[in-house]
């Protein structure tokens, strides 16, 4: 699914098209769209009708729109294939439309929630006192954030006791970071990924968190990640940052470091690009 790049690049389109617009009739076309939504898609529409929609926020890999006049939010799930798109109200329907939002406005533009694969959706939730969808409540800051403490986040890394990549896609313990990213930051500070987190001391794991920083920025230069036509920011325009990964889906190419082949391992239902030669395991230490 996207990664925090990815959602911040529809987080900045839905901010210059959709903020501050109120909402006029809502469509829902498919329910799957809003199963997250236990009330049903009538309820959703007509929950959202005459609404006046905030600014969009973003934490990790999660995407809201806060409505300026009640206290909910849209939170949408992006999946693995969703994509918010603003179209010309006489734009064709796309052929995975799933949500239409038309607004009481005279700008010619509407939302549109498009899912080929149906594993994501919209749904309404009541915000907490942070202002947060309350079922995202116990989600970590990430670290692009300016308020992610990164002495806090070492110190739970180290009373986890758990594997750096583990840690990494652990949401509640930094938000945004997802496979490919992880990947990426590991090759950058030239860490194995089953490395165990208690072997951390501060400086590495400030080395670790700048790599992450790093290759997330870089990532949201160009637009973010895509390896499909799926991938789109909210004008359709796909991200490109694949040209310049470094580790992930490179197995068997030139490490660009050492020049080592790179190397692909199941892990957890994914897998884990890694270089031998730059990220060595950790040596197994007899009881």
């Amino acid at each position: 699914m996207p990664e925090l790049p990815e959602v911040e690049v529809v987080r900045r389109g839905l901010e210059r098209w959709v903020a501050h617009r109120t909402v006029a009739d809502v469509e829902v076309r498919h329910p799957r769209a809003v199963r997250r939504h236990l009330a049903g898609g009538d309820d959703f529409g007509q929950r959202l009708k005459g609404h006046r929609v905030g600014t969009a926020m973003r934490r990790g890999k999660y995407l809201w729109l806060p409505l300026e006049d009640s206290g909910t939010s849209i939170l949408a799930h992006l999946g693995m294939s969703g994509q918010l798109l603003v179209q010309p109200q006489e734009a064709p329907d796309e052929k995975h439309l799933r949500i239409r939002v038309r607004f009481a406005d005279a700008l010619g533009t509407e939302l549109r929630f498009v899912d080929q694969r149906t594993f994501g959706g919209l749904s309404l939730h009541e915000n907490t006192p942070d202002g947060l969808p309350d079922v995202i409540a116990h989600i970590a800051r990430d670290p692009l954030d300016e308020q992610f403490d990164d002495a806090a986040f070492h110190a739970a890394l180290r009373r986890r006791r758990t594997t750096i990549k583990r840690a990494l896609l652990d949401q509640s313990l930094i938000s945004g970071v997802g496979n490919i990213y992880a990947d990426e930051a590991l090759w950058r500070a030239k860490l194995h990924y089953e490395r165990p987190t208690a072997t951390f001391t501060r400086p590495r794991t400030d080395q670790l968190l700048g790599h992450v920083r790093d290759v997330m920025n870089a990532a949201l230069a160009v637009g973010g990640t895509s390896f499909d036509s799926l991938y789109v920011n909210v004008n359709g325009e796909s991200g490109y940052f694949e040209r310049s990964l470094d580790a992930y889906g490179r197995e068997d190419e030139p490490c660009r470091r050492c020049g080592t082949a790179m190397r692909r391992r199941p892990w957890m239902n994914r897998s884990s690009y890694f270089c031998p030669r730059c990220q060595r395991p950790p040596v197994a230490r007899l009881s």
